[in-house]
């Protein structure tokens, strides 16, 4: 059993070997690997057959590596997958780069050799305002706002006098009437006591 499965793997490897070289004299014994750029940080290019500029329609195995500008941080290796955004010689990665200028480039080794480099800039992106950030221009009061606050009589633009507390003011007179008849009764007991002693 397995010697039988062993042979039709072997076989299977055969038929791929066989028809390798059968697609290679088709279209050119190489692809080009033409860099587009980058789209939200995945690496874009298009791989066609150099020969005669036709889309790759096999299976491309591929590497991706990635250098940033300054030389200390790399990524990658990476894989090309289909890019169903972009036209059939579109391909991508399913990772993204982090922002920065990175020098990548592409090795391709099936169905035939290529390879492709490209300096790519990924830029920074601003994260979106909350939603409950309050809007920073003033507003105008509304009409019932400005109602509310209007009704009411208008202040009187003159300023009262002062006036004495009524308390204070009759007390007053009944002090100055109290000492105006102890004056009085003091007078006439004088002249009573006057005529007295004439007599």
């Amino acid at each position: 059993m397995r010697t039988r499965i062993a042979f039709q793997a072997v076989l299977a490897a055969l038929g791929l070997i066989l028809l390798s070289p059968a697609a290679a004299q088709a279209h050119g014994d190489t692809v080009k690997v033409a860099m587009t750029g980058q789209r939200d940080g995945h690496v874009t290019a298009d791989v066609t057959w150099e020969n005669d500029g036709d889309a790759v329609e096999e299976a491309v195995a591929a590497t991706v590596n990635a250098v940033s500008a300054d030389g200390t941080r790399t990524m990658g290796p990476w894989r090309l997958v289909r890019d169903p955004a972009a036209a059939p010689a579109g391909w991508t990665t399913a990772e993204s780069l982090p922002p920065g200028t990175w020098k990548v480039t592409v090795d391709v080794g099936f169905p035939a050799l290529g390879h492709g480099e490209l300096e790519v800039g990924v830029p920074v992106v601003d994260p979106a305002p909350p939603t409950g950030t309050p809007d920073p221009r003033p507003t105008a009061p509304s009409p019932a706002a400005t109602r509310t606050q209007t009704v009411g009589p208008a202040p009187d633009p003159t300023p009262s006098a002062p006036t004495e507390p009524a308390s204070g003011s009759g007390l007053w007179w009944t002090t100055a009437g109290v000492a105006a008849t102890a004056l009085a009764g003091a007078v006439v007991g004088i002249l009573v006591r006057r005529r007295r002693a004439r007599r």
